[in-house]
């Protein structure tokens, strides 16, 4: 079982990891953080965005949410199609990632 505070630096990691060299560097949008009883829900988007919340920063695009869960320390990513609220209620429902 992880702790908050584990999950947290996981994220920042897979965030990190998505990087392309020479590109925008990116930053988990940590006001956005939806935690369940099972993982923590993350978002991100552009450092510069974050930052300063201008859209003109907000450039990403299929930047879906991820899942980070307590127990496995798994990393489930979520779609872009839909709203998060379709992919956490999925997921809770044992049909998310589809298997």
């Amino acid at each position: 079982m992880l702790s908050k505070k584990e999950i947290i630096k996981k994220a920042e990691n897979y965030v990190k990891s998505m990087e392309e060299d020479g590109k925008d560097k990116f930053s988990l949008l940590y006001d956005l953080i939806i935690e369940k009883d099972y993982g923590i829900v993350f978002f991100y988007n552009t450092l510069k965005y974050y930052k300063t919340k201008n859209e003109k920063y907000n450039i990403l695009i299929g930047n879906a949410p991820f899942l980070i869960e307590y127990k496995s320390g798994n990393i489930i990513d979520f779609g872009t199609s839909r709203a998060e609220e379709y992919y956490i209620k999925e997921y809770e429902a044992g049909r998310w990632p589809v298997k």
